[in-house]
C-alpha cells in the first residue's frame, strides 16, 4: 500500500474521525459536511471527494464503530453461546452511554431500506452478520440444553434482533420509559435454562 492510495485511505480516517467528533458534540442534524470538513483540514469539495453524501459519510461512521466494537469486545474469537449473549446486553449497555451514535443507527436504518442509498449495504451486511452471530448463539445452547427445548433457535435469533432494533427507537424516544438494557436482558434470560450471568 503505498503513494496516492494509502494517503487517500488515511485521509479518509481523518474525516471519519473528524465527524465522529462534530456528531457527538451538534448531533446529526445540528452539523453539516463543511463543519466535518473545517474540524478534518480539507475543503468543502475535498470532503464530497471521499463521501459524496452525508449518509455516505455516516454509513462509514457506522463501519468504524462496528471495527471498535469488535477491537473491544474482541467479538471476532468470540465463540457462540452465553460469551456471545453477554457480549449483546454489554454492547446495549455501551449503547446506553453512547446515545448519539445510537441516534445516527437508528435514523440511517430507517432511511437506508431503499436499495440506492448509500448505507444500504452497509445494513444489508450488518444484518447478514448479526442473524448469523445471534443463529450461532441460540443453536449452540440448543446443542448444550441451555436453550429451553421449545424455543425454536431462529425464531429467538429474529426476534431478539427486532426486539433490539425497536427498544433503542423507544429508548432514543423516552429514555425514562425504557429499560433497554434490562428488557433485553430478560428476554434473553427467558429463553434460557442456565442463568445469563
Amino acid at each position: 500500500m503505498t503513494g496516492g492510495y494509502l494517503k487517500g485511505r488515511l485521509r479518509r480516517e481523518d474525516i471519519i474521525t473528524a465527524a465522529i467528533a462534530v456528531y457527538r458534540e451538534a448531533g446529526y442534524h445540528g452539523s453539516s459536511l463543511r463543519e466535518v470538513a473545517k474540524r478534518a483540514g480539507i475543503t468543502h469539495a475535498g470532503l464530497i471527494y471521499y463521501f459524496p453524501s452525508k449518509e455516505a459519510l455516516l454509513a462509514a461512521v457506522l463501519e468504524r464503530r462496528d471495527a471498535e466494537d469488535a477491537d473491544r469486545e474482541q467479538l471476532n474469537v468470540a465463540a457462540p453461546g452465553l460469551d456471545m449473549l453477554r457480549h449483546l446486553i454489554g454492547l446495549a449497555e455501551y449503547n446506553v452511554a453512547h446515545p448519539g451514535i445510537v441516534d445516527l443507527y437508528v435514523r440511517l436504518a430507517a432511511e437506508a431500506v431503499s436499495p440506492g442509498h448509500p448505507a444500504h449495504e452497509y445494513f444489508v451486511r450488518h444484518y447478514r452478520v448479526a442473524r448469523e452471530e445471534v443463529l450461532a448463539s441460540f443453536q449452540a445452547l440448543a446443542d448444550t440444553g441451555e436453550l429451553r427445548p421449545d424455543v425454536d433457535p431462529q425464531v429467538a435469533a429474529l426476534t431478539f434482533i427486532a426486539l433490539e432494533d425497536g427498544l433503542q427507537a423507544q429508548w432514543l424516544t423516552t429514555p425514562d420509559e425504557v429499560d433497554l438494557v434490562g428488557s433485553l436482558r430478560t428476554y434473553l434470560q427467558s429463553l434460557l435454562t442456565v442463568p445469563l450471568s
